[in-house]
């Protein structure tokens, strides 16, 4: 089996599931438009992604929660929209530099990143000039997304541990990724987190299998209909 397309894949599909929670539940209509739509863009990446490590399908809705190789990052529930807003700078900001150097390789994931990473270069604009609106806006906004920036920091050490198959610089994409963030929050007026980003196994072991308590719900959720109506077809 690919592990990293499985891996990367897995990535996509669960915060793609996560974003589509925000269907009919957006601060505003044209952010539920847009988080649609980044929604979309992980859900084919992960389709291409899950394809090239076996069944799309099967993948996607049979395995079981400790099969899944995941970042804890992209499982956090949505929470408020700047928890959400946090989830997408961190999130995103690391995929257009995994994205960009894999496209440049040899490696049979190239070509979807050669197209994804104009993809997620959009995701990284959204969330960067979300993060500048409400860090930056009232008292209200900046405390709730300085709330969110610190909550999620731990989860933001694991995108950096090395994936077999990922033939990167995993040391210069975290430094790269860690100036890009700071001016981000510096902009928005925001502090940069000063807890640790790895060490705990809450910050390390979803690409092993183990994930945090609000995934087992979100993955009931997601393979429910599936489950129930095996073999179902439209």
């Amino acid at each position: 089996m690919n592990t990293a397309a499985l891996a990367l894949g897995d990535d996509a599909l669960v915060l793609s599931h996560r974003l589509g929670e925000w269907a009919g539940h957006a601060p505003v209509l044209e952010e539920e438009v847009a988080l649609a739509n980044i929604a979309l863009d992980l859900l084919g990446q992960a389709r291409i992604l899950l394809s090239l490590a076996g069944d799309e399908d099967e993948l996607a809705y049979l395995r079981e929660e400790r099969a899944f190789r995941n970042l804890q990052l992209v499982e956090q529930p949505n929470g408020d929209f700047a928890h959400t807003i946090a989830r997408q700078l961190y999130f995103s900001t690391y995929q257009k530099l995994l994205y960009g150097q894999l496209a440049t390789g040899d490696s049979d994931l190239a070509g979807l990143a050669a197209k994804a990473v104009k993809e997620v270069a959009y995701h990284q604009d959204h969330a960067e000039q979300w993060t500048l609106r409400l860090g930056d806006g009232t008292e209200e906004s900046h405390r709730r997304m300085q709330h969110a920036c610190e909550a999620l920091w731990r989860f933001t050490g694991e995108m950096f541990q090395p994936v077999d198959g990922v033939d990167i610089d995993w040391q210069e994409t975290e430094r790269t990724w860690l100036t890009s963030v700071t001016s981000v929050l510096r902009q928005a007026t925001l502090t940069v987190p000063e807890g640790p980003r790895a060490g705990a196994w809450a910050a390390g072991a979803g690409r092993q299998g183990l994930h945090t308590e609000p995934f087992g719900r979100m993955l009931a959720e997601m393979q429910h209909l599936h489950r129930s109506h095996p073999g179902a077809t439209w």
